[in-house]
């Protein structure tokens, strides 16, 4: 592969035309169903899938194939296969669906609203994870323009991801016969570190959570006239949350929500604390004088990636300030988002949390947990010789510096379903998330550069995945499982 010709044609088609759709996609409120319930009435969804559908037909790759699969009652899944050479098949991942607006946007930004900074392309979406069919198929576009040998591509980008992916188990199912076996796996859906390498993710921790409500009354009474003699709703709340967490010190109490976290994994995170530094906590923008949980940066680490975290994201009963009446309210609600180790069983992790948080309530109050979600997490598998090799040269020849390994905080629950399906499959997952990006939070932005050169690393590891299968060795992986990755200097 002609490294500067790749460089060239990505770079290229991204500032063409890539960064232009980007900035119309960002404009459409697509919210995810958890935070839209009529998302299929207001049509967004099917907007954001045109606009990406209608690109992907327009790009000249010979015999592929574009479609929308819609299962009833679902959210939309694009579907794309791209004819290869050989019998492997490389899937690719991403999603297109976003999270809700948040509060705390810059006055001249906003969720919907698409502004180019410098390298910087501001509004909800674009980096989490709108970019993802963009880039994937610029990657085989500069392999196709040189005429460069790739296995079958097929490409799945779903609809449904920021609300736990739970469509998606039935697309897998139902297109498991056009989908095949694929030996490689590339998810453009996580993190990195900084923009100066690529970042390789090497667990993600899983997730449950819901609604948390306790209910006192039946309705509102003066609050001097029942006060002491009833129990505060939002005081019996702090008593059910103190079962999970600490309050003190924000670690989470139940010993069955922990597991014990592999060497490789704590070598890493320490290796990630030395790369990184002060930057491991510094790009979250602190208010003045605050300082983070641990002041040991691979505690730190090992703290986002491989423990269990509570966070309350959202509250109900509780009117604002400029209306609180002297009333004690009937009841108070809480959202609560619990992060788990990558290895821990999703599922019995909500269950647990809902027995631990309904049981024996105080007072007799009426105390209900809605589990909205719960998903496990994902541990790599080690890599093959032949994708680690490719990894570090695709760094080293479009980043610069050699790449990076780290665990992310966050869920992707498509990696862990995959990797039960195709227990022999190699995984490429990063992505565009670096410091002060913020997916989720005001002000999200895509670093354009970043975008840029993951694509072109893809391409890179796309081609090598073609020269491995023709040698055989992308043929049962798993055995390769006692391979360590070594990382190379500078890795993490």
């Amino acid at each position: 592969m002609d490294s500067t010709q790749t460089r060239n044609a990505i770079s290229g088609l991204w500032d063409s035309q890539i960064v232009p759709q980007l900035v119309d996609y960002i404009k459409i409120p697509n919210k995810s169903p958890m935070f839209d319930a009529q998302w299929a009435e207001h049509g967004y969804m099917d907007q954001a899938v045109a606009l990406m559908v209608a690109w992907a037909k327009a790009q000249p790759i010979a015999g592929m194939t574009v479609d929308v699969v819609r299962l009833e009652r679902r959210t939309p899944l694009i579907f794309i296969d791209i004819p290869g050479v050989g019998e492997d098949c490389v899937l690719l991942y991403g999603h297109l669906d976003k999270q809700p607006e948040m509060t705390g946007w810059s006055s001249h930004l906003g969720p919907w609203k698409p502004v180019i900074e410098g390298d910087r392309l501001y509004g909800r979406g674009g980096a989490d994870d709108g970019y993802a069919l963009f880039g994937s198929l610029a990657a085989l576009c500069a392999l196709k323009e040189q005429g460069i040998a790739h296995s079958r591509c097929v490409l799945m980008i779903e609809a449904c991801e920021e609300s736990g992916s739970y469509d998606l188990p039935y697309y897998v199912d139902h297109l498991a016969t056009r989908i095949g076996k694929p030996s490689l796996v590339v998810c453009l859906d996580s993190g990195c570190g900084n923009y100066d390498q690529l970042w390789l993710t090497t667990s993600l921790r899983g997730m449950t959570g819901g609604n948390l409500t306790v209910q006192v009354l039946n309705e509102g009474v003066h609050s001097g006239d029942a006060t002491g003699i009833v129990a505060s709703s939002f005081r019996i709340l702090r008593q059910l949350l103190s079962r999970l967490e600490d309050e003190v010190s924000g670690k989470i109490k139940p010993a069955e929500l922990y597991v014990e976290i592999p060497a490789q994994r704590l070598e890493q995170a320490r290796r990630t604390a030395q790369v990184l530094g002060a930057a491991v906590y510094s790009k979250f923008p602190f208010v003045d004088g605050m300082r983070p949980t641990e002041s040991d940066l691979t505690e730190l680490v090992l703290n986002r990636t491989w423990r269990p975290a509570l966070a309350v994201t959202g509250m109900g009963g509780i009117p604002p300030l400029d209306s609180a009446g002297n009333v004690l309210r009937p009841f108070t609600a809480v959202k609560l988002s619990l992060r788990l180790p990558p290895t821990l069983d999703g599922n019995a992790a909500g269950e647990l949390l809902k027995k631990l948080l309904e049981s024996e309530p105080p007072y007799g109050a009426k105390v209900e947990f809605a589990l909205e979600k719960a998903s496990s997490g994902w541990n790599a598998p080690a890599l093959a010789p032949w994708l680690e090799q490719s990894i570090e040269a695709a760094s080293r020849e479009f980043f610069g510096p050699p790449p990076a390994y780290n665990g992310e905080g966050g869920s992707i629950p498509f990696m862990g379903m995959l990797g039960e399906k195709f227990p022999g499959a190699q995984f490429l997952i990063t992505g565009v998330l670096g410091p002060y990006s913020n997916a989720h939070g005001p002000n999200e932005f895509l670093h354009i550069p970043t975008g840029k050169r993951v694509s072109m690393c893809v391409a890179k590891v796309v081609a090598d995945h073609y020269q491995a299968s023709q040698q055989g060795l992308t043929a049962g992986v798993a055995a390769s499982a006692a391979h360590t990755i070594k990382g190379g200097d500078g890795c993490c």
